[in-house]
């Protein structure tokens, strides 16, 4: 068994298509309607194009508005994805104006730093320490 995809919620999926994909660097996979205004937008790592999809979902759940809103609120990262340097990471992506919650800090083993997606969530990155 495999995670063969994830998804995170977004309060709108063109404008997360763009951050995911001009900002993060990752490259689109899949993009087909579902109903009149929804698609199944999925990105993947350009380094695995074939490997783990992350779904662009849309956020229209009741639920959805309250989890979020108690994980940011707490501070808590909807996800994490894996860098080689998150220092590095964390300087390339503020030159982009992306919003840091947390500056890169080490914890144990590994690196950390939290951002804003500009979509309703917080994002974790993550690496081995050095």
């Amino acid at each position: 068994m495999k995670i063969n995809m994830t998804s995170v919620f977004v309060d709108d999926q063109a404008k997360a298509l763009r951050f995911y994909t001009e900002v993060l660097g990752f490259v689109k996979k899949h993009d087909e309607p579902v109903g009149e205004q929804d698609r199944w937008l999925t990105v993947v790592s350009p380094d695995e194009p074939g490997g783990t999809e992350l779904l662009l979902e849309p956020a229209g759940h009741p639920a959805v508005k309250t989890y979020r809103d108690t994980l940011v609120q707490d501070g808590i990262p909807l996800a994490q994805f894996a860098v080689d340097d998150v220092k590095a990471e964390y300087e390339r992506l503020r030159e982009l104006g992306v919003r840091f919650t947390q500056e890169p800090v080490e914890m144990g083993p590994v690196a950390v730093a939290v951002f804003d997606d500009t979509c309703g969530n917080l994002i974790q990155i993550a690496t081995q320490a050095q």
